[in-house]
């Protein structure tokens, strides 16, 4: 009787490896945290001003990239608004949609924010070249890009 792979317990090396991953993802949001905090901004917030610094974007697309509901959405908008970090617009293609963008300043602080990440870039930065590129791309492979 064949063994299905699916139904095997990953190998001790997998197991180090996820726990690796995990480590690294809880270290980042921390200090991505701590970016927002050091800019009196929730996670969400910061998060979000990040999305909106590289383009313009529909409430329920903004909603679907963060997996929260377009009602929060419009609540973290609001905020970020009223310290003219972001502004709504219509949207070009189709006017009855609001798009949020942020402003000159709301995309400074996010440049900002990324420049303080520290832990992304602290410990990269010991690495070689050819070791982040090899980093890089499998990285890209694991999320089949």
């Amino acid at each position: 009787m064949a063994t299905d792979q699916k139904t095997l317990r990953p190998d001790a090396l997998t197991m180090e490896v996820v726990e690796l991953i995990g480590n690294v993802v809880v270290r980042y949001h921390q200090d991505f945290d701590h970016a927002a905090d050091s800019h009196a901004l929730t996670g969400a917030q910061a998060r979000l001003l990040s999305l909106l610094s590289l383009e313009p974007l529909p409430m329920r697309k903004l909603a679907q990239r963060l997996k929260c509901e377009p009602s929060n959405v419009t609540g973290i908008v609001d905020r970020l608004e009223s310290r003219g970090l972001v502004e709504r617009r219509s949207d070009p293609a189709d006017r009855r949609v609001k798009v949020a963008a942020a402003t000159d300043e709301g995309r400074r602080v996010a440049r900002s924010l990324r420049e303080s990440l520290r832990f992304a870039r602290e410990p990269l930065a010991g690495l070689s070249e050819e070791e982040r590129l090899s980093l890089r791309d499998l990285l890209r492979r694991m999320l089949g890009s």
